[in-house]
């Protein structure tokens, strides 16, 4: 396996409100674990919203002693959600903040993947596909079918999430999982790549067999901020089957 990760502050933000937790090793019971986080909130509470929610995920899922990883992962996203909103109501600093959040584990051939908001995951073999789905208004008008998903890339309302951890007190996560074949790769991200960087830019990078993983996440970093990296940027590229592919 190889791996990725990185945060970018952008262009534009004075802040990074980005955080990302990627470990090949075990976490827990759980073979390996990557997340990535987009907070929200005024000054400084975006930042706290989303590096405090990725280390209660990753400190329950080491203490868990459940081996299904949907009841892992679910169970540790409830529990984050829930210290978000009571540190909210503790630190008057902190009101209103929130983080989206993609989580996945590798087992053997299949990922087992978590979302809440906007943030994404994505696989690539011959092409891009998105795995996960927005909980955007933008994303719920395209699935409505009131407009397309090109006029969503551009809409004046496509940075409001419909679901984030830390605005209810009872948080509803999506749960996707699938077989990974030899040779894909894995991309997570928050919006500030993927509102960036249009879907064929990103399978170009990505499917470029003359360079390493580290190119293709420094190069699509780069791609957002030359099409001018309005947001901060979270990237995690797995590369699953590396090993395994050398070997044969």
């Amino acid at each position: 396996m190889r791996v990725y990760s990185a945060t970018n502050i952008g262009m534009k933000r004075k802040m990074n409100q980005d955080y990302v937790f990627a470990s090949q090793d075990t976490v827990g019971n759980l073979p390996n674990l990557f997340a990535v986080a987009d907070g929200m909130g005024g000054h400084n509470a975006g930042d706290y919203a989303s590096s405090h929610a990725v280390r209660i995920l990753v400190d329950e899922i080491r203490e868990d002693t459940d081996y299904n990883p949907v009841k892992v992962i679910r169970h540790a996203i409830e529990t984050a959600n829930t210290e978000i909103i009571e540190q909210a109501q503790k630190d008057e600093k902190l009101r209103g903040m929130g983080t989206t959040m993609v989580v996945a584990t590798i087992v053997g051939q299949y990922a087992y993947v978590a979302n809440v908001g906007d943030s994404r995951l994505y696989v690539v073999d011959k092409q891009l596909r998105q795995i996960t789905r927005d909980h955007s208004l933008v994303q719920e008008m395209v699935r409505m079918g009131e407009i397309t998903a090109e006029e969503a890339r551009n809409h004046p309302d496509k940075n409001i999430i419909t679901r984030a951890l830390g605005a209810e007190k009872t948080v509803d996560v999506d749960f996707f999982d699938m077989r990974l074949e030899p040779g894909s790769t894995i991309l997570m991200c928050s919006d500030g790549l993927s509102n960036m960087v249009e879907d064929k830019k990103m399978e170009e990078i990505i499917l470029n067999s003359d360079e390493d993983i580290t190119w293709k996440g420094n190069t699509l970093i780069q791609e957002a901020n030359n099409n001018g990296g309005k947001d901060n940027i979270a990237i995690i590229l797995i590369e699953p089957f590396t090993n395994e592919v050398e070997t044969c």
